[in-house]
């Protein structure tokens, strides 16, 4: 019993090691800030470091990328730091280089990538989300064995933004709760502060984590939330073929 009651929690390790993650991804971006100059460069390797992290915690069904999202009616949003859309039913259009032309009916979530939260740079991200979901999206019906399955209502697409730190000095507080955009279509629903913690609201109201842990609390709140999403839905790609004869 003595041996029992001491016992280490069997946690313990697997906390430690998604913490170490989180220090390893904010030595990446110091190090990018501290050896790069060009704001430009900058911002694309931490996008890039961002991206990494990504792909390593959300299953293969989704794929992260830098692009530009496209409707049916050949309307465009901003160009969006990282995109996470399906890659199991969905081609990726237009593609150059690393920068993807991505049907809106395949994204599950936008976030962009900053240096830092301030009130400039989360309204910022409010408006990329905005850019993205006032795109239209097709829905059709899907045959199968049985008949056929309705088409499926659009869900709502989850936006946010991940940075090193928080330039307020209270970190995620007050400052940071008046200024975050909560009403659609810029509402930001979750996001990661490297040095302060994270952030959803997920269950409808605002919830905060501190420093420790928050990567990978973020990571897996995210995973839980588009796993509730369900598949996307089928696009009409006659829809888009429309755009090709269009005059």
């Amino acid at each position: 019993m003595a041996k029992k009651l001491s016992a280490p929690d069997d946690t313990a390790w697997m906390k430690d090691a998604f913490v170490d993650v989180q220090s390893e991804l904010a030595i990446k971006i110091k190090r990018a800030s501290q050896s790069i100059e060009h704001a430009g460069t900058q911002g694309s390797v931490n996008e890039d470091h961002w991206i990494d992290v990504f792909r390593a915690y959300l299953p293969n069904r989704y794929e992260v990328a830098t692009g530009f999202v496209i409707d049916s009616k050949g309307n465009r949003s901003e160009q969006i730091d990282l995109v996470i859309f399906d890659r199991h039913f969905t081609p990726t259009l237009l593609d150059q280089q690393k920068h993807r032309y991505i049907p809106a009916e395949a994204v599950y979530a936008v976030f962009e990538s900053k240096p830092h939260f301030d009130k400039d740079y989360l309204e910022y991200a409010g408006a990329k989300a905005a850019s993205v979901r006032k795109l239209h999206r097709t829905s059709v019906a899907i045959a199968h064995a049985g008949g056929t399955f309705k088409p499926k209502d659009p869900f709502p697409i989850v936006a946010g933004i991940v940075a090193p730190k928080s330039s307020w000095t209270d970190g995620l507080g007050a400052s940071f709760n008046k200024h975050l955009p909560s009403s659609l279509p810029e509402l930001l629903d979750c996001g990661c502060a490297l040095e302060d913690g994270a952030f959803d609201t997920f269950d409808g109201a605002l919830k905060l984590v501190p420093k420790e842990g928050a990567l990978i609390y973020f990571l897996f709140r995210l995973l839980s939330k588009l796993q509730s999403l369900g598949s996307v839905p089928a696009i009409d790609w006659s829809a888009y073929a429309d755009i090709i004869n269009r005059r």
